[in-house]
């Protein structure tokens, strides 16, 4: 079965563990704030990346110190889910978030896990893996992350514009809240931020194609225009010589217009200034023109 592109950036992400005790805690705050479910009675966390199910013990025990109490087979098929209900495992990651189990009411962005620059990005690292996709940037340009959080999702929109200097757009979806973006820079730079580098350039190739294969068809649109005007005109030209041959001018006409004659009526498919070269001597493709639009001409008022 294909990886899709989303799979393989999660897949280039998870490559590595935060080395800091603090990045560690801030990537794991990214996944419980935009994982499946996350309140004062379940952690539950739902993935399809069997390489973010495979560092995702290892996060929590180094974040929290704690395991899960259900985790699945990596060998299972489909979804994987993990989960905690442990009320002392719990109370453990609530007071490493900031948070006092049972008295807090709505999840928020807690600011001092997040203070310094490589916690952010690992903040926004847990985020995507948990509740991120990126779409194939060969179909379209389109990269979210969602939580079931509002007051998540605005301080997340906030803290994206802080890290990556531009804002995402947001919709609500189902009764979550999407932050998402649609230009290829933007999500390049963010599967950057992310140590996607791989995933980015695949961004950046992708929309390199797209504007070469865009060109050559403008380019071959181009030709193909010029190439029915070039048809068009020769077969006017063509018409306008029988004309004159049948009302018995040819033989009145001036030596250069005769020359040109003949040329167009031997070499029907020949271009202008393949014609011009032909004359004795030579002339430019405007005089070549120039003499065949004469012929033309006088076609129309023999008719």
């Amino acid at each position: 079965m294909a990886t899709s592109y989303s799979a393989a950036a999660k897949a280039e992400i998870c490559r590595s563990l935060p080395h800091k005790n603090c990045c560690a805690l801030a990537e794991c705050f990214g996944v419980l704030l935009f994982c499946n479910s996350f309140d004062h009675d379940c952690v539950r966390i739902i993935t399809e990346s069997r390489e973010f199910a495979y560092i995702l013990p290892k996060l929590f025990k180094k974040a929290f110190d704690v395991e899960f109490d259900a985790f699945p087979s990596m060998a299972a098929p489909g979804k994987l889910i993990f989960q905690i209900t442990d009320p002392d495992k719990l109370d453990a990651i609530f007071a490493a978030c900031g948070f006092s189990r049972g008295s807090t009411l709505s999840m928020h962005l807690n600011l001092p896990l997040v203070e310094e620059e490589c916690c952010r990005a690992a903040f926004l690292r847990g985020a995507f893996l948990a509740g991120g996709s990126v779409t194939d940037p060969g179909k379209a340009y389109h990269l979210e992350l969602t939580t079931t959080h509002q007051t998540v999702a605005r301080e997340a929109y906030t803290l994206i514009h802080e890290v990556l200097s531009f804002y995402p757009k947001t919709a609500a979806r189902g009764g979550g809240q999407v932050l998402y973006v649609k230009q290829s820079d933007q999500i390049s730079d963010f599967l950057a931020c992310l140590g996607a580098s791989v995933a980015s350039m695949g961004i950046i190739e992708a929309k390199l194609e797209k504007e070469l294969n865009n060109k050559v068809n403008r380019r071959c649109n181009c030709d193909d225009a010029n190439t029915s005007k070039v048809v068009e005109a020769a077969q006017e030209q063509l018409a306008a010589i029988q004309i004159l041959h049948q009302r018995g001018i040819t033989e009145k006409l001036p030596q250069k217009l005769l020359q040109a004659l003949h040329a167009r009526q031997q070499n029907p498919e020949a271009s202008l200034t393949e014609l011009a070269a032909m004359m004795e001597p030579p002339i430019s493709k405007p005089a070549m023109n120039h003499r065949l639009k004469k012929l033309v001409e006088l076609s129309k008022e023999e008719v």
